[in-house]
């Protein structure tokens, strides 16, 4: 009985099979052995192999870790041997200079993990309209990394943040259609961790961290935040100068506060200084930094949020040292003026923005009057109340360099958090090939997207609830289930007149 072609099973030359390297690369058949009249098995075997592989091996040549330069290629085991001795470098002490062109491996893994946390954000949000906890977070916090699947990076979460929009933020603020879900004026909007004692001796130090939830798909948001400058310490954030402002929309979701619903009485600015706080004092002692991440509007809040932990001095420790400050940014708009710039330089807040070069949210606001003009021109930005400037070290990413992703018109697939953490995972600096070098699975970029290549039949939009959340009750009847653990932030950190218990 004949054995189909593309059922037989070849010979390699060496010990191990050959890495397909190049586009329609077939390995040699029988090893060592050139026979005489094999050219037409060869060529049918080429056309079978050709055919039954062709898109997927050839893009997927793209994940081979090929050793073109050994320092691209570091394993996850030796990243983190060393993170603890270069956790500093890591996080901009240096403005990251000589780390990303050609692109440090140790700075990918802590991209990575600090952009899978602002993407946990996105992942627990529940966004769905007709869920009477819409605008609240899906999970327990003491199950949160837990139910995401993240508990390899080692951090717990201490608190959750909650926002109100006393301006009216219709595209942002999610709410219920039910008139009596857990809340009409709050939106949880992010959450504080902490690195556990393992992961912190990788580390270095002890790590708190703060994402801020963003936008996810729909750009229409930026609307709701395109008003004007406003000086900073109208909000009652210290500022020793007048000229320092930020865009009014972003200055208000985080200082407005409404005394009628219970997990917004206090302002989002004062739940996280007031954790902050509480964090320093319990790990006083200890190796700190406080580390800021978020995508989209997300990005803003944390540059805001560092900003302000910087000027209040929340981050200085009992010996008078101030534990670092940085932030890594995915995707965010401009925040403030030259002045807020200058001022966040002077305080050594470390900033890191990632952006894809085709996404447009970056160039807003302030898309004619921003840092890109003459200089001349800069020289009378103050004057004007629309006069923006990104803050911090850039990043640039092009996701056309990615073997795996379509073309497509669709801007927000630019913007997708999900599809930076992969131009993350495959970039290697300036003109070098795209190569995805820590294993990250490509079907996580169509998670809420439709950015991936069809032949790869991993469906657009993928993540979803079972049965939308809804569950059986002993009758039989399809009902949504009262949640009492929304009431477990309020219970563990009861507000005092300025800090949580």
């Amino acid at each position: 009985m004949a054995i189909p072609i593309p059922n037989m099973v070849f010979h390699f030359n060496g010990c191990e099979q050959k890495t397909f390297l190049q586009r329609h690369h077939v390995p040699t058949l029988f090893a060592g052995q050139a026979r005489k009249g094999s050219i037409l098995i060869k060529q049918l075997t080429n056309r079978v192999l050709a055919r039954k592989l062709s898109q997927h091996l050839l893009s997927e040549t793209a994940t081979v870790r090929v050793k073109e330069d050994p320092q691209e290629m570091k394993t996850e085991e030796e990243t983190e041997v060393k993170l603890a001795d270069t956790w500093r470098k890591i996080h901009g002490e240096d403005d990251w200079e000589g780390m990303l062109d050609p692109f440090h491996p140790l700075l990918r893994s802590e991209l990575t993990r600090y952009g899978e946390m602002a993407q946990a954000c996105y992942d627990a949000f529940d966004f769905d309209h007709y869920s009477i906890h819409c605008g609240s977070c899906k999970f327990r916090p003491c199950q949160f990394f837990q139910s995401l699947g993240l508990t390899h990076h080692g951090y717990d979460v201490t608190s959750y943040l909650y926002a109100t929009g006393n301006i009216n933020f219709p595209k942002f603020i999610k709410r219920s259609l039910s008139s009596e879900s857990w809340s009409q004026t709050a939106n949880w909007i992010g959450y504080v961790a902490v690195s556990n004692d393992e992961t912190s001796a990788h580390l270095g130090r002890r790590d708190i961290m703060i994402a801020w939830r963003g936008t996810a798909t729909k750009l229409e948001w930026l609307a709701d935040f395109m008003y004007f400058l406003k000086p900073i310490k109208v909000r009652m954030i210290p500022c020793p100068d007048a000229r320092v402002k930020v865009e009014t929309g972003f200055l208000h979701l985080y200082t407005d506060n409404n005394e009628s619903c219970p997990f917004a009485k206090h302002s989002a600015r004062d739940q996280v200084l007031a954790e902050v706080k509480r964090l320093m004092d319990h790990y006083k002692g200890e190796k700190l930094s406080i580390t800021m991440t978020g995508h989209s509007l997300g990005s803003a809040l944390a540059i805001l949020n560092a900003y302000d932990i910087a000027e209040t001095g929340a981050n200085i420790m009992d010996d008078g040292q101030a534990a670092h400050l940085s932030v890594f940014s995915f995707s965010g708009p401009r925040v403030g003026n030259i002045r807020f710039k200058e001022r966040l330089d002077e305080l050594g807040v470390k900033v890191l923005r990632v952006r894809n070069v085709h996404d447009k949210v970056p160039l807003a606001p302030g898309m004619l009057f921003n840092e890109r003009v003459p200089a001349v021109l800069q020289q009378l930005a103050e004057r004007f109340p629309w006069w923006y400037t990104h803050v911090g070290v850039e990043l640039p990413l092009n996701h056309r360099d990615s073997p795996f992703l379509k073309e497509t018109n669709d801007l927000a697939c630019f913007h997708n958090m999900e599809a930076h953490l992969h131009l993350i995972a495959g970039y290697h600096g300036r003109g070098r090939k795209f190569i995805l070098a820590n294993g990250r699975d490509v079907a996580l970029v169509n998670k809420a997207a439709d950015f991936l290549k069809d032949h790869y039949l991993i469906p657009p939009n993928w993540l979803q609830r079972e049965n939308k959340g809804l569950v059986q009750d002993q009758k039989g009847n399809w009902i949504q289930l009262e949640r009492e653990d929304l009431k477990e932030h309020l219970k563990k950190y009861t507000p005092t007149s300025r800090y949580w218990e």
